[in-house]
C-alpha cells in the first residue's frame, strides 16, 4: 500500500513539473510575442497605480488576453511590480518583456518647451499655462510669490529664467519648470560672473543680467553681440545715457502699439534709457547663455554708438558724426525691404 501511495505521489509530483514547465514555456511565449498594435499608441500610467491595477489595465486596453499572465511573472520576477507612472510610447513589435522593462525603468514620453529669448515674463507665463501637458500652479500666483518660491531677492521675476528648450515629462508642473530655468540662469550667470574682467562697471550679477536682457533685445545676429556689450560698455563707464529704444518699449508696455514717438523717448518710465542714468532697474527680457557671455565679456574697441542697418544687422559709429550720418543712410532713407532684426 505504501510502495502504491509513494509511486503515486511520484506521478502527481511529475504531471504537476510538466505543468509547471507547460505553463513556464507559455508564459515566456506571451512575454516574448508582439503586442497587438497596429500602429503607435500611447499608454499612461496614472500616478499610484500598483501591479494588480496595471495587469487589469493592459486587459482591459486589449494588450493581452488576461491579466494573469502577468500576475505568474510577478511570482517569477518580483522586480516588474516596479512600475513608475507616466506616458510610454508603443509601437507596433514590441513585446510584453519590452514593455514591462520600459514601465519599470520609467522610458516615459519627453516633450519639450522652448523659453524663447527676447520674450518677457508676460509671454513665457501665457506659453506656459497654453501647454496641455503640464500642470498648471501659476495662474493665481503673484509675482512676489513666484519670487518667494524661486528663493530669489530679484527686484522683479522679469529675465529670472534661462532662455533655453527644456525637456519634461507630462504632469511636471510649470513652476517645477520655471524652478529648473531659474537654477540654470543662476548657474551659468555665475560661472560667466566669476570669470569677468573687474573693471566692467556692474556691482553685482544682477546688473550684468539686466545687461544681457538689452543686448539680446538689440540683436539677433550672434557676431554682434559683444561689440554691442562694448558700445554700452564705454557708455556706462563715460557716464553717457545707454539710448536704448528696447527699454523704451518696454517702460511703455501696453501702450507700445509698433511705433516710438519723439514723445515716447521723452517720456519718463524706470527704463527709458533716455531719460534715466545707467542700467534699467530690472531686465527687460529673457536671456541666453551667448547674451550673458557677451555682457560679461564685451568687444574692445572705440565705437559708441550703433544704428540698425536695416538687414538685421547694424552699423557701429565712434563719432556722434558718424553716427549721424548712418542714421541718415539707413533710419531715414530706409528701403522697402527694411528690418530692424534679422529673419527667422
Amino acid at each position: 500500500m505504501l510502495k502504491k501511495f509513494i509511486l503515486f505521489c511520484l506521478l502527481l509530483a511529475l504531471v504537476l513539473m510538466g505543468a509547471a514547465w507547460a505553463a513556464l514555456q507559455q508564459l515566456q511565449q506571451v512575454l516574448s510575442a508582439p503586442l497587438p498594435l497596429a500602429e503607435e499608441r500611447v499608454l499612461t500610467v496614472e500616478p499610484g497605480t500598483w501591479f494588480r491595477r496595471f495587469a487589469l489595465q493592459l486587459e482591459e486596453e486589449g494588450l493581452v488576453d488576461h491579466h494573469m499572465w502577468l500576475r505568474a511573472e510577478a511570482y517569477r520576477t518580483p522586480w516588474v511590480t516596479g512600475i513608475k507612472a507616466g506616458e510610454y510610447q508603443l509601437e507596433p513589435g514590441l513585446t510584453l518583456q519590452q514593455l514591462l522593462e520600459k514601465v519599470v525603468n520609467g522610458d516615459t514620453i519627453n516633450y519639450t518647451f522652448t523659453l524663447v529669448e527676447g520674450s518677457t515674463f508676460k509671454q513665457l507665463k501665457a506659453a506656459l499655462l497654453d501647454n496641455d501637458r503640464l500642470k498648471h500652479e501659476l495662474d493665481d500666483m503673484s509675482e512676489d510669490q513666484l519670487l518667494k518660491v524661486l528663493g530669489s531677492d530679484a527686484e522683479a521675476v522679469e529675465g529670472l529664467f534661462l532662455a533655453e528648450t527644456y525637456h519634461f515629462q507630462r504632469g511636471m508642473t510649470d513652476l517645477q519648470l520655471l524652478k529648473r530655468a531659474h537654477d540654470d540662469l543662476k548657474e551659468v550667470l555665475e560661472a560667466a560672473w566669476q570669470a569677468r574682467d573687474k573693471a566692467l562697471p556692474y556691482k553685482r550679477p544682477y546688473e550684468a543680467l539686466i545687461m544681457a536682457s538689452i543686448i539680446e533685445k538689440e540683436t539677433g545676429v550672434p557676431s554682434e553681440r559683444s561689440e554691442i556689450a562694448g558700445v554700452f560698455v564705454r557708455r556706462l563707464q563715460r557716464g553717457m545715457r545707454l539710448q536704448t529704444d528696447p527699454t523704451v518699449i518696454y517702460g511703455m508696455g501696453e501702450r507700445y502699439k509698433g511705433n516710438i514717438t519723439r514723445a515716447d523717448l521723452r517720456r519718463p518710465t524706470p527704463w527709458n534709457t533716455y531719460v534715466i542714468d545707467g542700467l534699467p532697474p530690472t531686465p527687460i527680457a529673457l536671456v541666453g547663455r551667448e547674451a550673458i557671455t557677451a555682457a560679461l565679456n564685451p568687444a574692445d574697441g572705440k565705437t559708441l554708438y550703433f544704428v540698425a542697418k536695416g538687414d538685421g544687422s547694424h552699423h557701429f559709429s565712434r563719432s556722434l558724426q558718424e553716427h549721424n550720418r548712418a542714421v541718415r543712410r539707413y533710419q531715414l532713407q530706409r528701403r522697402a525691404d527694411y528690418r530692424s532684426s534679422p529673419e527667422n
